[in-house]
Order: structure tokens, then C-alpha cells, then sequence
């Protein structure tokens, strides 16, 4: 499964490919692959993933505003 958004609501949030594969239990080669397209996700990582980011899986798959997006990074320099 293609996920179009996983890059731009990772970078909103402020994690690298590689603090997103540790809170969602895979490895940055998956998390890398999977944001060029060059792998499609499963439904199961695609529920990790979700799970890690704080969103609705189908947040993932569709377009999203903004809004929808959990800000939880903000404060990671404290």
C-alpha cells in the first residue's frame, strides 16, 4: 500500500526516518523505502506507523490538511 503522506506528516512532526522506525518498531531502510514508494506497506505497518505518528491510518493514504496532524514533536530540545 502507497502511503503519499508519510513523508510530509513525519517532517511536520519533526522526526527523522530513523526516530520514526524506533516508535513504530521497523527499520529506517523500511520507513525509507516505503516513503519513496519503492516498497508498499502492509496494512499492519501501515497501523504501526500510524500508531507511532499519533494519526488516523487513513491520514497516511489520503490527502490531509494540516490541522489533522498530530503536533507532538514540538518540544523534543527540552
Amino acid at each position: 500500500m502507497e502511503l503519499p503522506k508519510l513523508r510530509a506528516i513525519r517532517r511536520q512532526q519533526l522526526l527523522t526516518q530513523q526516530e520514526l522506525a524506533e516508535l513504530a518498531g521497523l527499520t529506517t531502510a523500511s520507513v525509507s523505502r516505503i516513503e519513496t514508494g519503492t516498497t508498499k506497506a502492509r496494512i499492519s505497518t501501515v497501523r504501526k506507523l500510524a500508531a507511532a505518528l499519533e494519526v488516523d491510518p487513513s491520514a497516511l493514504l489520503i490527502g490531509t490538511d494540516h490541522e489533522q496532524v498530530t503536533e507532538k514533536r514540538t518540544d523534543q530540545n527540552d
